[in-house]
């Protein structure tokens, strides 16, 4: 398959990029079948051969995201832009909440929100005698009442 993308050269600090359709297995400093033009970021100027361009993505060759970008905003072409990027997840492990110290006030809406969850469980019949687990979420979010009232 081919592809339509930018190929970096310049000095270190000092990008340029060339336009090149190329195939898409190739390294990106690799072999290109044709040169399309250049993009100098640091000057914003982008040359391009609008017609080679056209030939190419007519014959079947793909954009790259950044690219398709590129030459949506310079208006070489005609589309909506592509999400160039994706979010890496993060390394570090979710940082927990502490816990909230649960008042008479707080309690009284937990509980029912508590009883539709466990309501919202299904019930699976495929595990015909085998312990259910309750969610440990449930059992430890229970304030436990340990206070006896004595009527002496």
């Amino acid at each position: 398959m081919l592809k339509m993308r930018l190929q970096r050269t310049g000095r270190r600090g000092k990008a340029y990029f060339r336009l090149v359709v190329t195939e898409h297995t190739t390294r990106p400093g690799g072999r290109y079948l044709e040169l399309l033009g250049s993009y100098d970021p640091h000057g914003k100027e982008l040359r391009a051969k609008e017609d080679r361009i056209k030939y190419w993505a007519g014959k079947g060759a793909k954009f790259s995201p950044t690219l398709n970008n590129l030459l949506i905003n310079k208006g070489v072409i005609q589309g909506e832009k592509v999400k160039s990027w994706r979010a890496r997840p993060s390394r570090k492990s979710p940082v927990a909440e502490p816990e909230k110290p649960i008042t008479a006030s707080a309690s009284q809406p937990v509980a029912p929100q508590e009883e539709a969850q466990a309501e919202s469980v299904p019930d699976d019949s495929s595990t015909l005698g085998e312990p259910k687990d309750e969610p440990s979420e449930l059992k430890s979010a229970t304030p436990a009442d340990n206070s006896t009232v004595d009527s002496d």
